[in-house]
């Protein structure tokens, strides 16, 4: 998700917290008080046997899915901390709390940034790889998939951020890469099918125009060094599902013909492919992101009636997930929509979140038509502007709605009708009329 919404919704939640979190632990993260994290524990999730997942089968087993976002991807001062943006130190009692609700993914994103040492050995610090490798646990230990990547290092926009695509010096850059996911591959290689790679984020030149094409060629050399890095490390890992993005994970510019580039995966030793395509949905963007009281909309698809977008309705939605079908799902490749989502805007419009449950079950419906996995995005902040389904520290689920929304559409066997949002004034479908679009 763009950072600067992030660092906007985390400082208000950093606010809202303050006092209930005074409690809890913070720096790297650890255990919640009281729980179990023993070794043996820890490590169930290493000795379980592999069951191995074709397309098809791992596209139904990950179903929905859910982002522990702003959390070990949080950063302060180039350190990664998962408080450091407002939320409370996570706890497996909150990884129990989001698969009671029916999702069966959780995208964990990761920041390495100033935890990992100096040339040549790039050492990753041993303490950060524990505390994810405990947070993985949580998620696989509960029979849930878990994805990892390189979240916030590829950002111009964070300090301490080194994974820059266009920046000159690529042969360091490449090299200090291929050295980390070498320490993370290793960490974990013998975990089961329950855990998948994600090789980055959103990893582009920090422009919203065309690619460049050198810093394009770049990410595709990033790609193909992690596929070859991961797999060398043996065991499970020659087998594993490995995810990666195009040009800033957008569909457009990794499905058109921008550059993307599939990488070679020889060294894999599984019967087909084992390479995943990521990507990112908030279209349109003045209705899922925008926070702006004067520009946002905050009424979507055929029902709204005042302050919509003339773009980006249920036709724009389905012909993106088509042509993510076209390109990759009909070729044997997964799609994971590892992000989308609508943050809550109902201080401009009342009716905003019946439309916010609106837009994520027709997005999902139109994902699991096309065989593309959904992951909805979650930045742990609730109210004004914020994306969360769960109140991270009572665990107290705050979007009912939207949950059952995107559950009826992920355990959609065939073709229903979304019901319309449950508002006066949407009975009747938009005319041709678009005098009341913002």
């Amino acid at each position: 998700m763009k950072e600067i919404l992030k660092k906007i919704t985390a400082a208000a939640a950093a606010m809202a917290l303050a006092v209930s979190m005074s409690g809890c632990s913070g720096g790297n993260g650890g255990s919640s008080e009281g729980e179990d994290t023993s070794a043996d524990n820890a490590s169930t999730a290493a000795a379980a046997e592999w069951t191995e997942l074709d397309q098809s089968a791992i596209t139904a087993a990950m179903g929905m899915g859910w982002n522990l976002g702003n959390q070990l991807e949080a950063s302060n001062n180039k350190v990664p901390n998962e408080t450091a943006w407002g939320n409370p130190t996570i706890s497996e009692e909150l990884i129990k709390t989001v698969k009671e609700q029916g999702f069966k993914t959780v995208r964990i994103p990761v920041s390495y940034l100033s935890k990992i040492g100096e040339a040549p050995d790039y050492k990753i610090d041993e303490a950060w790889l524990d505390r994810i490798q405990e947070v993985v646990d949580y998620v696989v230990n509960n029979d849930m998939f878990a994805i990892i990547n390189m979240h916030g290092d590829g950002y111009y926009t964070v300090d301490g951020a080194w994974l820059l695509c266009v920046d000159e010096n690529q042969d360091e850059i490449k090299d200090k890469y291929e050295k980390v996911w070498k320490q993370i591959a290793e960490r974990f290689k013998d975990y089961d099918q329950h855990l998948i790679f994600e090789s980055m984020n959103e990893e582009f030149d920090n422009t919203y125009g065309e690619p460049d094409p050198t810093g394009y060629a770049n990410i595709n050399a990033y790609n193909q060094i992690f596929v070859d890095t991961v797999r060398r490390t043996g065991s499970n890992n020659e087998k594993r599902w490995l995810l990666m993005p195009g040009w800033n994970t957008n569909i457009g510019h990794t499905a058109g013909d921008k550059g993307f580039v599939i990488p070679e995966d020889s060294l894999c030793k599984a019967d087909g492919k084992r390479i995943m395509i990521s990507v990112h949905f908030y279209d349109p963007y003045n209705f899922s992101l925008d926070e702006n009281i004067v520009s946002a909309t905050t009424q979507w698809g055929k029902y709204a009636v005042e302050k919509f977008d003339t773009w980006g309705q249920e036709d724009y939605v389905d012909s993106q997930m088509k042509l993510l079908n076209d390109k990759f799902v009909s070729q044997g490749y997964p799609v994971v929509i590892g992000e989308m989502g609508v943050v809550d805007k109902n201080h401009i419009d009342p009716t905003m979140n019946e439309f916010r449950r609106y837009w994520n079950e027709y997005v999902v419906k139109a994902a699991k038509d096309n065989g593309c996995i959904p992951v909805y995005w979650d930045n742990g902040f609730n109210g004004r502007n914020g994306l969360a389904l769960f109140h991270r520290l009572s665990k107290e689920v705050t979007q009912p709605e939207i949950i059952e929304g995107m559950m009826r559409a992920i355990n959609s066997d065939g073709d229903y009708e979304i019901p319309a949002p449950a508002v006066e004034n949407t009975e009747t479908e938009q005319t041709e009329s678009t005098d009341n679009a913002a």
